[in-house]
């Protein structure tokens, strides 16, 4: 018999086994390595630095917008599948070998080829994103299930803390066993490249892919040894009633006008803060020349800050509720978008840098902090947030239909960066999509009901 703390511990270790294909992948070592690779291709086709930058931060959003909109499509018909069968788990396991397949391909992803190599690179990597965002669904789900209300937003607040602790291990162990530093040939520890230094192949970086697949799979083992359902009748899987259900769900809005302003909310700030995410590497690399390892370090300290940020978050939204956790989140995510937008490695909004010196590089990483404890704690109290427009016995279909509120506009925000990037040249400029979105979706926060549709 599994005790209730253990099966929380267990769901805790979902979070851990899979931040790295955020932190690893998309935001710091593969995205910023893609981003490498796509520029060498540009610039072979003739293209100058700054224009094969920009097509660069364009393919890869173009990447992650298709992935979107496949998740935004099917979130909330597997979230009712899950409910009308009562099986949670076994989509858990189903979603995981995507991760698993996805993640371990990208080994193959190797510089020097064509434009099929960028192809292959975004098609594997969003087969293990779906998965990720699909077995999240499902983890959410059993969430209302742990512990009693009053407890949740502190749960959700540890959860995402030891998630962003297990990226932030995995981030150091790749940069300090695997990716070597192009000064010295040593990795970040000092310490020669357990996989030998190969510039041509750049074998330490691509193991990044194989390492979080490999990860996964080591850290799931409490998750489905310590997480149980209850035993249920195997029911068969009624496509037709699960549409049925998301389409009574959906009509079912213009009645709830907390939980429809709330999904309008999230579906702007959300996924604008994982656009933020997808692209922040890329932006550091293509806008101040970073290096893979100077990428990496911005990681770790943005993972530090999310680490004490989601605790204490959990803390606040057990104290004060989450609304007032994603609005300030929100806010001082605003103004970090605004520096991004305005900065070179000249100047910022007109106030002059030394070029020469490391002014810029330092109010990055200083953003990178920032974003880092804002996105901790918003993500932690938007989950709490959703708990409380729900039940037990439809969480699944809840949060089916909360991922499709995120995905609609992460295909939004990467094709609108990816849009305006492409105008402008810039890639500056195209971070300028993200300020409007998290506006909106503050705006819209004064139509949630700071108690959901639960009463305390």
């Amino acid at each position: 018999m599994v005790s209730p703390r253990k099966r929380i511990w267990g769901w805790y270790f979902f979070d851990w086994a899979s931040q790295p294909y955020n932190t690893l992948l998309l935001t710091f070592v593969f995205g910023p390595y893609f981003t490498e690779i796509a520029i060498g291709y540009y610039l072979g086709q003739g293209l100058d630095a700054d224009a094969s930058a920009a097509a660069a931060q364009s393919f890869w959003g173009w990447g992650i917008a298709a992935s979107s909109v496949l998740i935004a499509i099917f979130a909330p018909i597997l979230g009712a599948v899950a409910d009308t069968t009562g099986r949670r788990l076994v989509w858990v396991w189903f979603f995981s070998a995507f991760y698993v397949i996805g993640a371990t391909a990208l080994w193959w992803v190797a510089p020097g080829g064509g434009v099929e190599v960028l192809f292959w690179a975004v098609a594997f990597f969003g087969i293990g994103f779906i998965g990720m965002e699909f077995a999240t669904i499902f983890t959410n789900a059993l969430m209302p299930s742990l512990s009693d209300h009053d407890e949740l937003g502190a749960i959700s607040g540890s959860g995402f803390a030891f998630g962003y602790l297990g990226g932030l291990v995995a981030l150091v162990l790749m940069l300090g066993l695997f990716v070597p530093n192009p000064e010295n040939g040593l990795t970040y520890l000092g310490l020669p490249p357990l996989l030998g230094e190969d510039a041509e192949t750049q074998v330490g970086t691509r193991f990044v892919g194989p390492f979080t697949a490999l990860w996964y799979v080591v850290f799931m083992v409490p998750f489905f040894l310590w997480v149980k359902e209850p035993r249920t009748a195997a029911a068969r899987v009624d496509l037709g009633r699960a549409l049925s259900q998301v389409k009574e769900m959906l009509a079912s809005l213009r009645f709830r006008d907390s939980l429809k302003a709330y999904l309008l909310s999230s579906l702007l700030y959300r996924d604008a803060l994982n656009a933020l995410y997808a692209f922040g590497g890329v932006y550091a690399k293509g806008v101040l020349g970073w290096s893979i390892g100077q990428i990496g370090i911005f990681g770790i300290v943005g993972a530090v800050t999310a680490v004490l940020a989601s605790w204490i978050g959990g803390r606040m939204d057990r104290r004060y509720g989450p609304k007032p956790v994603i609005s300030t989140s929100i806010v001082v995510l605003i103004a970090i978008c605004l520096v991004l937008v305005g900065m070179t490695r000249e100047q910022v909004w007109g106030f002059a840098l030394d070029p020469a010196g490391t002014s810029a590089d330092v109010i990055l990483f200083f953003c990178g902090a920032v974003i880092g404890a804002a996105g901790g704690t918003v993500q932690s109290a938007s989950r709490t947030m959703m708990v409380r427009h729900t039940t037990p016995e439809r969480a699944t279909e809840a949060f089916g239909l909360f991922a499709l509120s995120g995905k609609v506009a992460s295909f939004v925000a990467p094709s609108l960066i990816a849009l305006v990037t492409g105008i402008s040249g810039s890639q500056r400029i195209g971070f300028s999509p993200l300020i409007l979105l998290f506006l909106i979706g503050l705006i819209l926060l004064v139509w949630v009901n700071p108690k959901g549709e639960q009463s305390r």
